[in-house]
């Protein structure tokens, strides 16, 4: 294989974690009779440009189907997160009822919602039929197709050119990330402005979160990479912010060659940091398969004593990361027989691999489980919060990356 941005041959590997279905293909029961297709999940890093990339990859569309299962709305600090973002942007970019927002992966509307509200014309573009109906429903409109350069030339041509175009979690997902920043480039006003947030490989790895490795994941980023990508596409990097979301992530800020946005000291300051830290070097990269390893033999040991001992251990949260987790273990109902999720979309339905029945939180009351794994680790304060009346009742919580906590 050959690196996905440079063309680079790969020969260096990051991360092994043997084969796995996709991590949002959630299972209803007639699924659990039939084959379950699993892919390799091995990530590389580029000898040349440093990209972190999944070694082979399906089409997209066999991660992201009509019936795709993720909602960004479930969660509620989420919709804060970019409510925040949205009040920002609109006072730093002077947005207003003649500008047009562009979202790529607008998912059910989560974000959008907020330019609607404002009076800001806007519109998403979302493949996934389930998540764009539910973006529709709130006013915003859709286009349903993958988003790259032919996109944003045509988007061009038909005079919808974008004063803001934002991705937040997208960058990391497509395939062909040449072509798709292309697209951004093409479809920006000559003062437009683009914001992709996406988990900061530097971060990645300083907390060994490798269940954050999935198949839906095809690049795993760092600025100076992006830098690099932005600048072979036509864009140049200006800003960027450091956020906590998802464990650690960027929020990249780019604009056209001859736009008239000065360079952030940010800039500096980060790209700094990841050569401090030898992201441009391979050798930063060859320890992380043993520290994975021990992550999840850290759970096991766990698992295995609680069983032992009699005690009964649930899941909170069918994310994509935990999936990872449990398939990377190879967790199966006897060791946690489920997993709770608010999200309708995943209730009643089976975790990929693991096979694991998801059920809604409001039977957590009456099975009360001695211990509940977060999965979703980087939203744990707030799914503590939710659980708190377990807590009184002597329920612990428990996280494993990037080690085993019980709290």
């Amino acid at each position: 294989m050959n690196c996905r941005h440079c063309n680079t041959p790969l020969s260096q590997v990051f991360l092994d974690l043997g084969h796995a279905p996709p991590s949002n293909a959630y299972l209803d029961a007639a699924a659990l009779r039939a084959p379950e297709i699993t892919y390799p999940l091995r990530i590389l890093v580029c000898s040349d440009c440093k990209l972190v990339q999944t070694e082979d990859y399906a089409a997209a569309e066999e991660f992201f189907s009509p019936d795709y299962a993720y909602f960004s709305s479930t969660s509620r600090s989420w919709l804060d997160h970019a409510a925040r973002y949205c009040a920002m942007i609109t006072e730093r970019l002077g947005l207003d009822a003649e500008s047009l927002v562009i979202e790529v992966a607008a998912n059910d509307g989560y974000l959008l919602r907020n330019f609607v509200a404002a009076g800001i014309p806007c519109l998403g573009i979302e493949p996934t039929d389930s998540t764009a109906i539910a973006a529709e429903a709130l006013g915003i409109p859709i286009v349903r197709e993958f988003f790259g350069e032919q996109m944003g030339r045509r988007l061009t041509t038909e005079g919808r050119q974008a004063d803001l175009i934002c991705g937040n979690n997208v960058y990391a997902h497509v395939p062909d990330i040449n072509d798709f920043t292309r697209g951004l480039a093409a479809v920006l006003k000559p003062e437009g402005v683009v914001t992709l947030e996406f988990p900061h490989l530097l971060r990645l790895i300083e907390e060994c979160q490798f269940d954050t490795v999935y198949h839906e994941h095809f690049s795993y980023l760092a600025l100076g990479v992006v830098a690099r990508i932005f600048r072979a596409a036509g864009l140049r990097v200006f800003d960027v912010e450091e956020l906590p979301t998802h464990g650690g992530s960027l929020r990249v800020y780019g604009c056209l060659p001859d736009a008239s946005y000065a360079e952030s000291p940010a800039v500096a300051r980060v790209l700094a940091e990841e050569t401090r830290q030898g992201l441009d070097t391979l050798a930063s990269y060859s320890q992380f398969q043993a520290r994975a390893d021990a992550v999840k033999n850290g759970l096991l040991a766990f698992l295995l004593e609680a069983k032992r001992t009699g005690k009964s251990v649930a899941a909170y949260g069918a994310a994509a990361k935990g999936n990872t987790l449990l398939n990377y273990a190879g967790v199966k109902p006897d060791l946690i027989p489920y997993v709770y999720d608010a999200a309708p979309s995943k209730q009643n339905h089976f975790m990929p691999g693991s096979h694991i029945p998801i059920l809604p939180p409001s039977e957590l009351e009456s099975r009360r489980p001695d211990y509940v794994l977060i999965l979703p680790w980087n939203i744990a304060d707030e799914v503590r919060a939710q659980l708190a009346p377990l807590a009184e009742k002597g329920t612990k919580f428990v996280t494993a990356v990037p080690e085993l906590k019980v709290m």
